[in-house]
């Protein structure tokens, strides 16, 4: 029988990683608040679910990949593999601080990090990298890899995808974390994504679109595009910035900037009830 998501249990995880996430960005004083709690479940979703990886072993060859595109939303990256055990939690307080391993952008070298990020738009490629070279090697391994909306701005992104697609790479899964903003402000003022659906399809992927925040879809559509033969797969994942914090949502101000000491207390205060 095929395994089961305890829904209550994930949710559960994604109130705690939230809370993880206003916890270092105000000890930090600097980073990226909204596009880091928008992406919450979408990670909790992989990690605590679909995810092969051993915490203990994190470069054993029978794990799955995973490619943080998008990376100034590593906050969220950190405060999952830190619940997963890829080093201890209280690390998490050295985000940005000199001569920490939890840079601004993930950093090859921490456990559970595959590759550095930041430069927006190469990490399809890079899974693509990853999903080549694991079909030579006959290596069932999935690689994942999380965008960002405004991040699809980058032509990059879809000389990856007309790639992904042309070497029928099933084993590649796409999430895109369709918040709605980019520094520049909302997404359909700067640069207009749709149909963002159908632009994927044309492009030879399969498409699964959700509420990127109902961690019962999110599951579903992971296990979807695992059975997915002969194509890659996108998750079209329709979400909030600074989900979960009501004064932090859909304010782009907070992009990149974190919570003074006063928004610390009121945003826990907050999760703390949900």
């Amino acid at each position: 029988m095929a395994k089961q998501p305890d829904i209550n249990e994930l949710k559960r995880i994604a109130k705690d990683v939230r809370i993880a996430i206003v916890r270092m960005l105000a000890a930090a004083g600097s980073g990226h608040t909204g596009g880091s709690l928008s992406m919450v479940e979408l990670l909790v979703g992989l990690y605590f679910y679909k995810f092969r990886c051993e915490p203990d072993k994190p470069l054993c060859n029978t794990r799955d990949i995973f490619v943080l595109s998008k990376g100034h939303g590593c906050p969220a990256l950190y405060a999952v593999l830190a619940q997963m055990g890829f080093f201890s939690p209280e690390e998490l307080s050295t985000l940005r601080k000199i001569g920490t391993r939890l840079q601004g952008h993930p950093q090859r070298g921490l456990p559970g990090v595959e590759t550095s990020s930041g430069s927006l738009g190469q990490g399809l490629s890079i899974a693509n990298g990853f999903a080549l070279g694991a079909r030579l090697n006959k290596d069932p391994k999935r690689a994942y890899c999380l965008m960002g909306d405004g991040e699809l701005d980058e032509g990059q992104v879809w000389e990856a995808a007309l790639t992904s697609a042309h070497y029928k790479l099933d084993s590649v899964c796409g999430i895109i974390d369709y918040n709605k903003f980019q520094i520049d402000g909302r997404i359909a003022d700067v640069k207009g994504l749709e149909p963002l659906k159908a632009k994927w399809q044309a492009f030879g992927w399969e498409v699964f679109e959700i509420d990127g925040h109902d961690i019962k879809e999110v599951t579903e559509a992971y296990d979807k595009a695992e059975k997915v033969k002969g194509k890659p797969s996108m998750i079209l994942a329709h979400t909030v910035k600074g989900k979960g914090v009501s004064f932090f949502e859909n304010k782009n101000k907070y992009h990149g900037v974190a919570p003074n000491k006063e928004e610390l207390e009121r945003a826990i205060k907050e999760l703390e009830l949900q």
